[in-house]
C-alpha cells in the first residue's frame, strides 16, 4: 500500500505548534496572522510505449505499473496541494502588507527547495519540528524527501 501513497500523490504534513506557542531565535514568542500549507506532490503515472497515461483495468495491475512506473523517480506530474492550478486564481494565497504568514510545507519523494522570489524567511524550522530553533533570513528553503519545513515571512511590499 505505501507505494499507491508514494507514486499517486497521497501525502501531507502535520505540525504540531508547541504548547506555548512559537520562539523566535532568541526565545521570544512569535505570533503569526495566517498559516498556509503547501505540498508538493509528484505523480508517477504509467505510460505506455508511446508515452501516453495507461489506462489500468484491475488493482492488480496498478500496483504492478505503479512499481515500474517508479523504479526512474521521474515523476510524470509535479502538482502543489494535489492538482494543476491548486493555487491560483480564486485560490490563491492571499496576505496583506504587514501581515505575517506561516508557511508549512512538505515533500514526500524528492529533495525540493521552497523560494520567494524577493524576499527571506524571517524564521524557518527545518525538519518538521518547532522546538528547535528557528535560523533567519533565509531566501530558499530546502525540503528534504520525507519531510516538511516552515517559514514564517512579513509581507513586507505588494505583489503577486
Amino acid at each position: 500500500m505505501m507505494l499507491i501513497h508514494v507514486t499517486s500523490g497521497m501525502n501531507g504534513a502535520i505540525m504540531v505548534l508547541p504548547r506555548d506557542g512559537l520562539k523566535d531565535e532568541n526565545g521570544n514568542p512569535v505570533k503569526f496572522d495566517k498559516a498556509f500549507y503547501i505540498a508538493e506532490q509528484d505523480f508517477y503515472l504509467p505510460k505506455d510505449k508511446d508515452g501516453k497515461i495507461k489506462n489500468i483495468a484491475t488493482p492488480q495491475q496498478s500496483i504492478q505499473e505503479l512499481g515500474e512506473s517508479i523504479k526512474t523517480l521521474m515523476p510524470t506530474n509535479i502538482v502543489f496541494n494535489g492538482k494543476e492550478g491548486a493555487l491560483l486564481g480564486k485560490n490563491a494565497l492571499t496576505a496583506n502588507v504587514g501581515e505575517k504568514v506561516l508557511i508549512i510545507t512538505s515533500q514526500a519523494n524528492r529533495d525540493t527547495r521552497i523560494h520567494l522570489i524577493g524576499g527571506h524567511a524571517d524564521l524557518y524550522w527545518p525538519g518538521g519540528k518547532f522546538n528547535n530553533k528557528p535560523y533567519t533570513d533565509f531566501e530558499t528553503w530546502p525540503v528534504p524527501a520525507g519531510s516538511a519545513v516552515a517559514a514564517l515571512y512579513k509581507l513586507r511590499q505588494p505583489g503577486t
